[in-house]
């Protein structure tokens, strides 16, 4: 038997359901900062320890720049010193927040001169992880770092510290 849903009835779905999204949305904005952490610490990682391998191996690294990475516009010595220090001095500040953005912008144009100098050298799945990688680099830049983040910090500490 087909029986009308009520006005009332109606009305009070609809509260639910807007008590229910305003429930969601409030998950979803407490998540927003260990996601970014978690995206930032992963991705300063990935850096990092590429970083630290060229510097392990730094004859190794130069003969790769004047091999099998050609970056446009820069001698090989000196897109090895600019690469490898990119990805030493930045993935710290996009781990801890501090400058994050920058941090991220520097790692972003890392990660495109990087995937663009040895695409021809690279198979699907290393391809699709510069992409990922960039993405999580553009959100952070586009979004900043976070709520669990020295900027953060440092900005709650300068309102906190303004007169009244």
């Amino acid at each position: 038997m087909n029986t009308p849903v009520s006005a009332a009835t109606a009305t009070r779905g609809l509260v639910v359901l807007r008590r229910a999204w305003r429930g969601l949305e409030h998950v979803l904005e407490w998540a927003q900062a260990p996601a970014l952490l978690a995206a930032r610490a992963y991705v300063a990682w990935v850096f990092f320890l590429s970083g630290l391998q060229s510097l392990r191996d730094w004859p190794a690294t130069l003969w790769l720049y004047e091999n099998c990475f050609h970056v446009a516009l820069l001698p090989p010595a000196a897109a090895a010193v600019a690469g490898t220090a990119g990805e030493v001095l930045l993935p710290p500040l996009l781990a801890l927040g501090l400058y994050g953005r920058f941090g991220a912008l520097g790692l972003f144009v890392v990660n495109i001169v990087a995937l663009l100098s040895y695409l021809h050298a690279l198979q699907t799945p290393a391809i699709m992880f510069h992409f990922i990688w960039g993405i999580l680099l553009l959100l952070v830049a586009l979004w900043g770092p976070g709520a669990w983040s020295l900027d953060a910090w440092r900005a709650r500490r300068a309102r906190d510290m303004v007169p009244a």
